[in-house]
């Protein structure tokens, strides 16, 4: 089943290359992710298009905003700056997994 996960950072940068790592970690495990990277001051125009979004560590302190601004069905996920800082795909692919099987 296909699912559609947006990245967000501050400017979109930093999460631009971890959507990227993590695309090549998916389609190597065969998954069907549509992975993209938005900055936040963009997140209202994809939260009713997302099943799952992944936040950057550095938007800790407004996570709890930034959670109410998706529908309730969207897993909302913080990264784990372990993974986050490495720009380490398959990490981050792992965490997703685990937030969607719950």
């Amino acid at each position: 089943m296909s699912k559609n996960i947006l990245l967000i950072c501050g400017s979109g940068a930093s999460s631009g290359f971890m959507a990227a790592n993590m695309r090549k970690a998916a389609k190597k495990e065969g998954l069907d992710y549509k992975i993209q990277a938005k900055s936040e001051a963009e997140l209202a125009d994809y939260a009713d298009q997302i099943d799952a979004l992944m936040v950057g560590p550095h938007l800790k302190a407004e996570f709890d905003a930034i959670k109410n601004q998706v529908p309730e069905n969207v897993q909302v996920i913080l990264m784990k700056q372990s993974y986050y800082a490495l720009l380490d795909g398959a990490a981050a692919i792992k965490d997703l997994k685990e937030h969607l099987e719950i």
